[in-house]
């Protein structure tokens, strides 16, 4: 028999302006279990609260400053779907009606039952839970692509701005930067978001364009030439073909690949005609100035859409997400639990300029997991380039421990102020400061 989904915790905002009630209820609920932050006006809740707030308001009708109707409209703003109790007098519970009307959660006449606080209280965190959950869901449907491209700086938004745009049209893409920098993944991914996840996706890089062979592998031949190939050309057909390192082709494979830019048929070594492709194409040129990539002649042809891919140093922030990411991977890969990451990764992670990018990252990350990694012996490689204000490293660091304990504690933010030993008003600032959503670590 399957045991029943465990309670969802009680975290009250408690809005009250008579100080005698409001410890009393302040008292009554926390007896229950609930974690309350009681306000004295509803001005300093809406400070505080945020559309993310996985608990339950409570709060007066009559205040002074700004009534507790006028407050509940407030608290829509921020979410509709934020629960509200209100507490009322016997002459507003036409207000109280109205309220509950507009969405109001449930509404106690003044003097309440201790009995009947706690049942509306619990039936709405039930509702709250549930509402942030499913929201949580829509959110990762509608934004897999977050999941798919990491990070949270400028860069990894126009990445994914750009590249969920460009994916859906039939449009050639030219990806562009350093070695390492996500190309590759980049180019699939498009594919994979495409209308034509369902075909074949052909990825031809440098060690076949560089092969002895390179021709028949990619045009392929006919029988009368003698053993008859398909080439990997003609079997992207009718889907994306990915060019990478075009720049190790010799001139007359180069001037075939322009052709095929161009015209989109494909002519087989010993064929009597050229055969029509469907092909969407994606081309892949490292931009690091080589002499072979100035001269390369087929990127120009393409007339298509261009997506830089930055390196590392100019997306810092994103950095520790994706070692976190690829530790993960890497100890999947290897059937290791994924070890803990010490105080010395982390200053490796965030200091570090990683010039080899992705490669570097993500090889840094498998001598991690395989226990391979000298990081707490004082052989941690020299920082490189241009240093950073500390505030900056102070930032980013701050951010990584908060999304740690975020994870380990599942999302509860109870369990993360405890661990961290922190206000909950402070752990609130900073969570929105980074733009971290507890709901999505639960």
């Amino acid at each position: 028999m399957t045991a029943p989904a465990p309670a969802p915790p009680l975290l009250v905002a408690l809005v009250e302006d008579d100080p005698i009630l409001r410890d009393a209820t302040h008292q009554t609920l926390s007896l229950e279990g609930a974690e309350v932050v009681a306000f004295a006006e509803p001005r300093a809740a809406l400070g505080w609260l945020t559309a993310d707030f996985p608990g339950v308001v409570v709060s007066d009708v009559r205040m002074p400053g700004i009534d507790g109707i006028a407050f509940f409209a407030e608290l829509k703003r921020i979410d509709p779907e934020l629960p509200v109790i209100l507490t009322t007098g016997h002459g507003d519970i036409a207000m109280a009606v109205a309220a509950m009307k507009n969405g109001a959660a449930d509404f106690l006449t003044k003097p309440y039952p201790t009995a009947d606080l706690i049942r509306a209280v619990r039936a709405s965190s039930q509702r709250r839970a549930l509402a942030l959950e499913n929201r949580r869901l829509r959110e990762e449907a509608g934004h897999s692509l977050g999941h798919a491209i990491p990070g949270i700086s400028a860069a990894a938004e126009r990445l994914r701005s750009v590249i969920e745009g460009v994916a859906r049209s039939e449009i050639d893409v030219v990806l562009t930067g350093p070695a390492g920098t996500g190309k590759s993944y980049g180019a699939r991914l498009i594919h994979d978001l495409s209308p034509r996840r369902s075909r074949p996706f052909v990825a031809v890089d440098a060690g076949v364009l560089a092969h002895a062979d390179a021709e028949w592998l990619l045009f392929g031949r006919e029988p009368s030439a003698g053993l008859s190939r398909t080439g990997l050309i003609e079997r992207a057909n009718g889907g994306t073909l990915f060019l990478d390192g075009i720049a190790a082709a010799n001139d007359v494979l180069v001037t075939r690949l322009a052709a095929l830019v161009e015209k989109r048929e494909v002519w087989p070594i010993g064929a009597a005609r050229a055969r029509p492709l469907n092909l969407r194409i994606i081309l892949a040129r490292q931009t690091d100035g080589s002499e072979a990539e100035a001269r390369d002649p087929v990127w120009h042809r393409l007339g298509a859409v261009q997506i830089a891919f930055p390196p590392l140093a100019e997306r810092r922030e994103d950095v520790p997400e994706i070692f976190r990411l690829f530790v993960v991977a890497r100890a999947r890969e290897y059937g290791l639990p994924a070890p803990t990451i010490g105080a010395a990764e982390w200053h490796h992670v965030q200091t570090h300029d990683w010039p080899g990018n992705l490669h570097e990252l993500g090889g840094f990350a498998r001598a991690f997991v395989l226990g391979l990694t000298q990081t707490g012996t004082g052989a941690t490689p020299a920082i490189a380039g241009t240093a950073r204000p500390l505030h900056q490293i102070v930032a980013e660091f701050e951010r990584t421990v908060l999304e740690d304990a975020l994870r380990q504690c599942r999302g509860d933010v109870a369990a993360v102020q405890k661990m961290l030993q922190t206000p909950r008003k402070t752990l609130y600032d900073k969570l929105a400061k980074h733009a971290l959503k507890p709901a999505r670590y639960r």
